[in-house]
């Protein structure tokens, strides 16, 4: 007797539901992106904050001088051209020599400056003496002492040398105050360039002076663009030994100043525009070479 067998069909396995997702944890991305954006409206409030003292010396010198001197002061009132006729008028004091006397002190203490810093920056970073760590402390350390500190022996060493009123006594402070500053900017530039690079010009006979100028400096252009603007400005707009050192033929722009200061009070018109004319040959050079001021600022900060 035969027994029939039914088949069975097996029942598949029940599927497991999903898991249940979680609740997002942490913070929600428009908090995110309110976050994210606070630093750069902290770094426009800045921007913004140091700008107001310029915005407002430019509005002030295309008022009248009745109008600067109004309090509170008259925003609305109408601009007008007079105090930069007065400036540059021949009536005054001609504004012409103190801003040659400026441009003077100013690029050939730079160019000094360079002469003497590319060098001592090579010596100090590509091929460092002994004790290089000293020396660049040692020309940091210049820096600590106050210019008013100096004042007085200067100021008898250019009595007694009759070097008062010279207009290359302020090129040679300015050269040796500048001096330290470019040395270091200038030795970080220098340790960033390829060891290879030089010992290549070198195997092809290249001298110092041509390694310097002719295969460093290019390399390193970011560099001294940054270190000459910079000196340049320091140079341009110092004015303690200028005002001390200096009386009628070597007279400096920030010198020239001064003068708009009188026992009849302060003119702020005049002062705004000329304060605004003698500012223009340093932001110009500074909008001129802002890429490369960027670039040598940088240059080594990113690895």
């Amino acid at each position: 007797m035969s027994t029939t067998t039914t088949p069975t069909t097996a029942t598949p396995p029940a599927k497991t539901p999903p898991p249940a997702r979680k609740p997002a944890t942490g913070t929600p991305r428009r908090p995110r992106r309110v976050l994210s954006a606070i630093p750069a409206f902290l770094a426009w409030f800045a921007g913004l904050v140091f700008f107001l003292p310029v915005a407002w010396m430019v509005l002030t010198s295309f008022h009248a001088e009745s109008d600067a001197a109004s309090n509170p002061p008259a925003l609305t009132a109408p601009l007008t051209l007079d105090s930069y006729r007065e400036f540059f008028s021949s009536d005054g004091a001609s504004p012409w020599p103190p801003l040659i006397n400026s441009l003077t002190a100013s690029l050939s203490s730079t160019l000094l400056v360079l002469l003497l810093a590319l060098p001592a920056a090579y010596a100090l970073s590509i091929r460092p003496v002994k004790g290089w760590r000293d020396a660049m402390f040692f020309f940091l350390s210049t820096k600590m002492l106050p210019a008013i500190a100096g004042l007085l022996p200067l100021y008898l060493f250019a009595k007694n040398t009759g070097l008062l009123d010279n207009i290359w006594l302020l090129v040679l402070l300015y050269t040796s105050m500048n001096l330290p500053i470019a040395v270091w900017m200038l030795q970080s530039f220098l340790a960033e360039v390829p060891p290879s690079l030089i010992e290549a010009a070198q195997i092809d006979g290249a001298k110092l002076p041509v390694i310097l100028f002719r295969v460093v400096g290019p390399v390193v252009a970011p560099g001294i663009a940054a270190t000459s603007l910079i000196c340049f400005i320091f140079s341009w707009n110092e004015m303690l030994f200028a005002k001390v050192l200096t009386g009628v033929m070597a007279e400096t722009a920030p010198v020239f100043l001064t003068s708009f200061i009188t026992s009849q009070g302060l003119f702020l018109a005049q002062v705004s525009a000329a304060s605004l004319a003698i500012s223009l040959p340093v932001l110009a050079a500074g909008f001129a070479a802002q890429d490369k001021l960027v670039q040598g600022l940088s240059l080594g900060a990113v690895k």
